[in-house]
């Protein structure tokens, strides 16, 4: 089977100690999208907006919001500039947010990536699901 074909699913969840009120701006605010994940990010925040995230300076992330439930849950497009395998728009990337004691459990589900490229997004996914933490953290402590 040609690996293109198949497509994977990436899950991960981790808990936050900040209120979903306080996450959800992490996602919305390109200033504190900074905070967490790229050196340069242009974000329309609403549906049907488009984001560039300027990640290491090459390479960079491109997609369209496609759904917004505020402090619940972010949905996007997401792709690669200059991909054949990812480019923009041919994965979808979805943040929920619970509710969980004094904080938030957040749930990252990317889907519809190529089987070629599910080990490069959980390493991506391994390395920013901490920083968001950290930056959420920081804000609610602030």
């Amino acid at each position: 089977m040609n690996p293109i074909d198949t497509t994977e699913t990436i899950t991960k969840e981790m808990f936050i100690e900040c209120r979903p009120e306080t996450l959800f701006s992490f996602f919305t605010d390109a200033e504190k999208v900074v905070r967490w994940m790229g050196r340069h990010v242009l974000l329309e925040p609403n549906i049907g907006g488009k984001f560039r995230i300027d990640i290491n300076g090459s390479d960079i992330a491109m997609g369209e919001l496609q759904e917004i439930v505020p402090y619940e849950k972010v949905v996007m497009t997401w792709g690669w500039e200059k991909s054949k395998l990812v480019p923009p728009g041919s994965s979808t990337l979805t943040f929920k947010l619970t509710p969980q004691d004094s904080g938030t459990l957040l749930t990252l589900i990317h889907t519809g990536l190529p089987a070629s490229e599910i080990e490069s997004h959980v390493k991506g996914w391994t390395h920013f699901m901490p920083r968001i933490r950290a930056a959420g953290e920081e804000q609610a402590s602030a």
